[in-house]
């Protein structure tokens, strides 16, 4: 089992040694005493913690979008979308353009997106492939 000493876990937390050593006497982080005598925190025990805290932070809502760097915006309908365990394939159809973008499934269920739904496909690349055709 992977453990980590309070200097570690505070790290991986974001917070102070002591704020690590508060929690622990508080009761509200389990330790443990390694074989030297010190103080540590098991991996899983660590990771719950650091996801319970997380998601005790309040966010800002963000504010509407007014403008963005990505010049290419097509606005249509959702057609397809395919999910995983991780990824999710959605399809875009904006008039006679058809665009295919690769998320991962969490960001499709959090957007809502299924067949249907209004949708912008924003492009935004550093490469762009240009062919001439045959004549």
């Amino acid at each position: 089992m992977t453990t980590f000493r309070v200097r570690e876990a505070a790290e991986l937390l974001g917070v102070s040694d002591d704020t690590v050593r508060r929690w622990a006497d508080a009761g509200r982080l389990e330790t443990v005493t390694d074989a030297s005598g010190r103080r540590t925190v098991e991996g899983a025990v660590l990771a719950r913690f650091a996801e319970e805290l997380a998601a005790a932070v309040e966010r800002p809502q963000p504010r509407p979008v007014v403008s963005e760097s990505a010049r290419n915006r097509f606005q249509g309908l959702v057609t397809k979308v395919l999910r995983d365990t991780v990824m999710a394939q959605v399809e875009i159809q904006a008039g006679p353009h058809r665009f295919v973008s690769l998320m991962s499934r969490e960001a499709a269920d959090e957007l809502g997106l299924e067949p249907g739904v209004l949708a912008i496909a924003a492009v935004k690349s550093t490469n762009v492939v240009v062919e001439v055709p045959a004549q």
